[in-house]
């Protein structure tokens, strides 16, 4: 698949959808249950996607949303650009763009490569979510969560750094399959989601999929958990975790660079305001543990991630 081809696509059937459908979200679901942008740009949290269904859309309604992220890390920084639409509270369409500042990278130079100063990592990613069975508000005196399905095409652009991807063994293109299941306490003001993806991205994509030999090239299960507690109609404070593979570590011990390739878990700490349906602010500590550790001292990448989303 030509994800490229295939995004610009996606990004002409939002605008389409957009100029003729008369039924925007207009009062729809209830405050934050739409989730936000995340980094793959499917809603959900910041790291990781949600059986909820995006935008403020409720039966018979299109909603859209845009979304932009940073995350400042130690050594790299991390924005994320995206938008989404959906109809029916029940599909969803998303485009994101991650930009990773990797000029740390250039620290490869020493070992024959020639990755340019100031040198960044992009990952486009297409994504489209259906709704499966359960409603998240309607069934939140029940036993029934939400449950939904999705499936995340990506794309990496690594300029200069494609080399070092190449000799990782390291495909540029590669494709996410997830499932999630969201339940609504409101009795409790909690919201509880888990998600299982079946991936081989490295660090999100940000450094390929999958290794060559001896690293792990196949695709794994990887578990993923998030937990919201409203503290008011407008204010949610949560948590998140994030499993990821660790693909290349075996190949960097066969090179001798010890866990220099090692890839960690994330996890963050959130809180998320809503002033209204039409704008979401998210603060949050995030820890992407370890990236390419062999260039950073085996340091651990965190630091504070801020995002805001408009939707209509």
């Amino acid at each position: 698949m030509n994800i490229r081809m295939t995004c610009c696509s996606a990004a002409v059937l939002l605008a389409w959808l957009g100029v003729v459908s008369g039924a925007h979200a207009a009062t729809g679901k209830l405050l934050l249950t739409g989730g936000v942008t995340s980094v793959d740009g499917a809603a959900g949290g910041g790291i990781s996607p949600w059986a909820l269904v995006g935008t403020y859309a409720a039966e018979g309604e299109v909603g859209f949303t845009a979304g932009a992220s940073h995350l400042q890390a130690q050594d790299y920084s991390l924005g994320t650009y995206g938008v989404a639409a959906a109809f029916n509270n029940r599909w969803e369409a998303s485009l994101s763009q991650q930009d990773l500042d990797a000029s740390v990278a250039t620290g490869l130079n020493a070992l024959g490569f020639a990755v340019s100063p100031g040198a960044h990592i992009k990952v486009n990613t297409l994504g489209l979510k259906a709704r499966l069975a359960g409603e998240a508000i309607l069934d939140s005196d029940t036993w029934m969560p939400q449950l939904s399905a999705g499936v995340l095409f990506k794309e990496t652009q690594a300029a200069s750094i494609r080399p070092v991807l190449d000799f990782l063994g390291a495909k540029t293109e590669g494709a996410e399959v997830y499932v999630s299941a969201a339940k609504l306490l409101l009795k409790n003001s909690v919201l509880l989601n888990a998600t299982l993806r079946y991936t081989n991205a490295n660090q999100g994509g940000l450094l390929g999929f999958g290794s060559k030999a001896p690293g792990t090239d196949g695709m794994t299960l990887q578990p993923e958990f998030s937990i919201g507690y409203l503290l008011s109609k407008n204010l949610v404070l949560g948590a998140e975790y994030r499993a990821n593979p660790n693909n290349l570590e075996a190949l960097g011990r066969a090179a001798g660079l010890g866990s220099g390739l090692a890839s960690d878990n994330w996890q963050d700490v959130f809180v998320a305001w809503a002033p209204s349906k039409h704008v979401s602010l998210t603060l949050a500590w995030a820890d992407l543990g370890r990236v390419l550790p062999a260039l950073t001292n085996g340091k651990n990448q965190n630091g504070f991630y801020v995002a805001v989303q408009i939707a209509q």
